[in-house]
């Protein structure tokens, strides 16, 4: 697998959303996100770092684990749009961490393709 621009820079982004899904476990006040919300992106965060080492290295398998991750990440954050109580910046916050996280996925995803 070719490490091209594209492919840096959306590693980059999931690698970057991964740890913030990571180290932004503990600061949450159980409420936004609630905290089974909070500890599954944690989680997903931890998959995400390793998916992107594993990418970076040349791994297929790791490619697929950021986007398969950051898809479950990003709508695990859909709810703040529908659910009563979520404050306007937590609804910001996650709109825009959606898109960035579709367009890292966007960036990350040619590099499935086979180059037979």
């Amino acid at each position: 697998m070719k490490r091209s621009v594209p492919l840096i820079i959306g590693l980059v982004l999931a690698g970057l959303f991964g740890l913030i899904d990571v180290v932004s476990l503990p600061f949450g006040d159980g409420e936004h996100p609630p905290f089974a919300v909070a500890l599954a992106d944690g989680v997903l965060g931890l998959i995400t770092v390793v998916g992107v080492v594993l990418a970076w290295r040349g791994s297929r398998a790791g490619v697929v684990a950021v986007i398969v991750t950051r898809l479950l990440s990003a709508l695990s954050a859909a709810p703040a749009f529908f659910a009563d109580g979520v404050p306007a910046p937590a609804v910001a916050v996650a709109a825009v961490g959606i898109v960035l996280t579709l367009a890292s996925v966007a960036l990350v995803a040619p590099a499935l393709r086979s180059h037979a």
